[in-house]
């Protein structure tokens, strides 16, 4: 069925995703060795005493050194603390499949600025002014536009988040899966560390603490928001690589609009 809409034209496959590439300054970047058709005959010439001149060419490959969180990534309960709900919190590989895709719900932030944070009421405001009621498996994501700055310094320090309120109202609402195109769902750390320093010892990645009280996941490093063109009324997929035991899985995240 899909693919017929999408050979009839009917349907746009909007790509929510950051690509891994070298260069990038952020904490966490990937780093990214790559092996040219040449230099994989070689290795191969090596490893099996094959005559050199023999092998020209063979397969191409890359050796990434990364972490379970650089790039678009879905973090699970596990990542946030030992336990959630008063059970053994869920790692990455064990988040039920049917969470990672659903309606699409984007509500814009993009006028919030670094360190703020969003707020369970600037939620409710938001859903009003688009006139949309959330319901349970929606996956709703948070349009900061802090993704087009992540090729520069500084892109962790950019971003507004979302408070421990809102992020707990919105799994009050059902919602499992949801997601940011900032670095993070937190507002910027270098923020909220001064603040901790300074005595504010409540909002220091207060959000992803909720996740100890109510199980959740959420998307950080999302792209193209942006693109998305109504608030509402298409889907998202975003499924994480199976990591056994791991706090957080990559995800290539794709929001599918209907024409």
């Amino acid at each position: 069925m899909l693919s017929e809409l999408l050979t009839k034209g009917k349907v746009q496959i909007i790509d929510l995703t950051l690509p891994l590439k070298n260069g990038l300054k952020y904490r966490t970047a990937p780093e990214i060795v790559y092996e040219d058709h040449r230099q994989g005959a070689e290795a191969f010439r090596r490893r099996w005493d094959i005559p050199k001149g023999d092998l020209e060419e063979y397969a191409a490959s890359e050796t990434i050194t990364l972490c379970s969180h650089s790039g678009s990534h879905m973090d699970a309960p596990w990542h946030y603390g030992p336990t959630s709900e008063g059970k053994p919190a869920r790692t990455i590989d064990q988040i039920p499949l049917e969470w990672c895709c659903g309606d699409g719900v984007l509500l814009d932030f993009t006028h919030r600025g670094k360190g703020e944070l969003i707020s369970r009421e600037d939620l409710i405001s938001a859903l009003k002014k688009i006139n949309y009621v959330l319901k349970p498996r929606d996956i709703v994501l948070i349009q900061t536009d802090c993704c087009r700055y992540f090729e520069e310094e500084g892109y962790q320090y950019m971003h507004p988040g979302m408070s421990r309120e809102a992020t707990l109202w919105l799994i009050d609402q059902g919602i499992k899966v949801m997601g940011t195109d900032a670095w993070g769902w937190d507002a910027s750390l270098d923020v909220l560390v001064t603040e901790f320093k300074q005595g504010t010892r409540g909002r220091l990645w207060a959000s992803h603490y909720a996740g100890k009280e109510r199980e959740y996941c959420h998307m950080e490093k999302l792209c193209n928001l942006d693109i998305i063109p109504r608030p509402y009324g298409f889907l998202v997929f975003a499924f994480p690589i199976k990591i056994e035991k791991a706090s957080g899985g990559w995800v290539r995240a794709v929001a599918i609009v209907e024409n």
